[in-house]
């Protein structure tokens, strides 16, 4: 038997007896030739245009079937939890060999699907290999070994002391899994912001479900496909799809959900937990700033600025550097440096490098495009600039004094748009950069150790670097 899909047919009629259903159509293969078919399955199933012809070379008529395609809803993320639920309370997740065995599989599977790997982030991001490798591949191979070294000891009781009134009593905090947890993740680094929290949860004794960026296709669908084949499907699953397919998740009573992503969803994200009770770990972006003092080496500067901003996934990144902060006198050249770095690192002509990562999405390029083409910055722009949305890349751009309430100067930047902002004195950097939201990380570049120190002490963020970027969530201790 043979079948092939049509969609639609052409002037296609269905004559309801109520025992069967008689569909005439002409065939699209075929004009003005009539062909008269019983439809399956009963007639309490409503009639698609989208039907799938079952040809038997033994039979003039073709026997009409309905295309049934299955969605994740609701029921069907409910059935999941309840699965998951049912495995996590076998015990099997909390014991030492399960973690173990799922950990080993997970670096495994990095090992021997190295190629397919870079290859499916290469596709959704253009990413080079030595990027892909460095920035993904590396940073979950670490994140295994680290829990395959630690994790006897994390699992071992802590011994607590006690009190005169409990005496001679004995007291420990023992560290338990939580259950059945959602890991959300994004699509700047969608491997290993994908694989990491879930080593996090595997190592910890749970039952995990990861629903992997929709943005972000190729690799989303690797994973699907990896983690059937390495790991235990009774207690780690993956969920495809977008907007419906993640509130289905969210409509669920989970035990803890990591989401990484935008503030703007986070708030969706906390939302649906609080109706459960459900903890949650936000992991979000924000203004990441980096201030220059006039003292330091502009050759190294430049070329740590350009590390930290566009040879980290091109700017789409939430610790890259979103905006630099220096003095009146010293931005001349500090943007001679940034263009020469730019050229050492891409070529005369960054929109032909194979070392840059493209832009994820036409909607991501679109809204790069309207940062840069705003009427207050558009005649800022004093290096880069060019654009190809057909090809999906946009030139590392450097912009000069742009006003404060630019979109470019309220919004996480999130591409290889890059504002310098002057003032009078580096210090005056400090009020700048506490009067907006909390960064997730800050930089400074400077030898003076009294300005350090100002700076440690008086920013608030999520992470830090001294003269250098990024680097810093190289630190697994941090």
């Amino acid at each position: 038997m043979r079948s092939l899909c049509v969609e639609p047919f052409q002037n296609f009629s269905v004559v309801d007896t109520g025992a069967r259903r008689t569909l005439t159509y002409c065939s699209p293969w075929k004009t003005n030739h009539k062909h008269e078919a019983v439809l399956f399955p009963p007639p309490s199933r409503p009639i698609r245009k989208s039907l799938c012809i079952c040809l038997s070379s033994s039979s003039k008529l073709p026997v009409m079937m309905e295309e049934e395609k299955k969605t994740f809803d609701a029921n069907e993320a409910a059935l999941l939890v309840k699965e998951l639920n049912e495995s996590f309370r076998t015990g099997k997740t909390k014991s030492y060999e399960w973690r173990v065995s799922q950990l080993k599989s997970i670096e495994k599977m990095v090992v021997e699907r190295e190629k397919d790997i870079c290859e499916a982030l290469y596709k959704d991001l253009s990413k080079p290999e030595f990027e892909a490798f460095v920035s993904e591949i590396a940073m979950v191979k670490s994140s295994c070994k680290e829990a395959l070294k630690e994790l006897k000891h994390w699992m071992k009781p802590e011994k607590a002391k006690t009190s005169m009134a409990t005496y001679p009593s004995s007291a420990e905090i023992v560290s338990e899994p939580l259950g059945a947890v959602l890991v959300i993740s994004t699509w700047n680094y969608p491997f290993a912001l994908s694989v990491k929290p879930v080593i996090g949860a595997i190592t910890a004794g749970n039952a995990t479900v990861l629903k992997p960026s929709e943005i972000a296709p190729a690799t989303s669908s690797l994973l699907s496909k990896l983690f059937e084949e390495y790991l235990d499907r009774s207690a780690v699953r993956v969920v495809e799809g977008d907007v419906p397919q993640t509130t289905a998740l969210l409509e669920q009573k989970w035990d803890k959900i990591f989401y990484t992503g935008s503030p703007r969803v986070g708030r969706i994200i906390m939302t649906a937990a609080a109706k459960h009770l459900t903890p949650v770990v936000l992991e979000l972006g924000g203004k990441c700033p980096a201030v220059i003092d006039s003292d330091v080496d502009l050759q190294v500067t430049a070329r740590r600025i350009v590390a930290g901003k566009w040879q980290a996934n091109n700017g789409q990144a939430c610790i890259s550097v979103d905006y630099i902060i220096t003095t009146k006198d010293f931005a001349p050249k500090l943007i001679d440096a940034l263009r020469k770095g730019i050229e050492e690192c891409f070529g005369t002509d960054p929109m032909e490098s194979k070392d840059i990562s493209r832009i994820v999405s036409s909607n991501h390029f679109s809204r790069l495009q309207s940062l840069m083409d705003e009427y207050k910055v558009y005649n800022k722009i004093v290096v880069g600039g060019q654009r190809n949305q057909k090809e999906l890349k946009i030139a590392p751009t450097i912009f000069l004094d742009v006003p404060g309430d630019s979109q470019l100067m309220q919004e996480e930047i999130f591409g290889p748009l890059l504002p310098i902002i002057t003032v009078e004195n580096v210090k005056d950097s400090i009020d700048l950069i506490n009067s907006k939201p909390k960064p997730l990380a800050a930089y400074l570049f400077t030898n003076n150790d009294k300005l350090k120190n100002y700076f440690v002490q008086s920013v608030s963020s999520g992470g830090m670097a001294i003269n250098d970027t990024v680097l810093h969530v190289c630190i697994h201790l941090l």
